[in-house]
């Protein structure tokens, strides 16, 4: 009787065993744009939930740390607010005997963060630019308190840092600005921060007030909203890229196929973005 009952035991945990291993879970890695981390992580939330057999790990650091996590081979998707490089092209190809693909997934406008009690409410990127070169030190000269500026910016490995250098700015920074670790760090130092000026994505801008953007003296001013971004009359306007080292395929084609689905896109909107068409 002994031994039926060990026979019957060893036979259900052989069976537990079997049917163990038909489970088998799908990862997928994520790294790169701390700018999209709130887009990226409700992805993933919303499509894990939809999916439980595929797991998806999702971090920041800056599109340059995820491009460089994927040329290195420790994350299958690299987030980026930025075009990837040339350089960076070329050590793809070194990696993967590919150009790698870049994958449009989302619009943002980067906004400009000011106080809520500045007197300023908008500014051209003329005057953008000058202020972060710190040609223009005072908010008087553009119609504010006589307060010098405060410059708050992202490190250099944010996307949104190069991105702003290149497409705004077009200089070097002033030697002034306070490099800050992601764009929630900027929004909180403004917040705190009466003359303090900043950047970032749109959807971080909760407790300071976004700035109008004109594009020249003589042009109309916008604020970044769904529609001056879909129309790109708000002059700040960017896509969001995904990269990866080669085609995706299985499980990661999947879930690529349904971030730029109208259901992948819808999300873009719900938490600050903005979808790709």
């Amino acid at each position: 009787m002994k031994t039926t009952k060990m026979k019957v035991a060893a036979l259900l945990i052989t069976v537990m065993m079997i049917g163990f291993s038909f489970t088998t879970i799908d990862k997928i890695t994520v790294k790169g744009s701390d700018t999209m981390v709130i887009l990226a992580q409700k992805w993933a939330e919303v499509y894990m939930s939809k999916n439980p057999s595929t797991s998806i790990q999702v971090t920041g650091g800056g599109s340059g740390v995820g491009i460089s996590a994927l040329i290195n081979g420790s994350t299958e998707i690299a987030n980026s607010s930025r075009p990837i490089k040339p350089s960076e092209v070329e050590k793809i190809k070194a990696r993967y005997g590919t150009l790698g693909v870049e994958i449009p997934c989302a619009k943002d406008g980067i906004s400009i963060y000011l106080n809520k009690a500045n007197g300023v409410d908008e500014l051209t990127l003329k005057q953008i630019a000058d202020i972060y070169t710190g040609k223009i030190k005072n908010w008087k000269e553009v119609g504010g308190a006589d307060a010098n500026i405060k410059l708050y910016g992202r490190e250099s490995s944010s996307g949104t840092f190069i991105y702003f250098k290149d497409y705004v700015i077009k200089k070097d920074y002033a030697i002034t600005c306070q490099s800050l670790p992601g764009t929630a760090a900027i929004v909180n130092a403004i917040k705190k921060d009466k003359y303090g000026i900043g950047y970032g994505g749109a959807a971080y801008d909760t407790g300071v007030k976004d700035c109008k953007v004109k594009k020249d003296a003589n042009s109309p001013a916008y604020l970044p909203t769904a529609e001056t971004i879909k129309n790109k009359t708000y002059p700040i306007t960017r896509y969001l890229y995904m990269y990866l080292g080669s085609r995706p395929t299985g499980s990661t084609k999947k879930y690529i196929d349904w971030i730029l689905s109208a259901e992948g896109q819808k999300i873009c909107t719900q938490v600050g973005y903005f979808p790709v068409k």
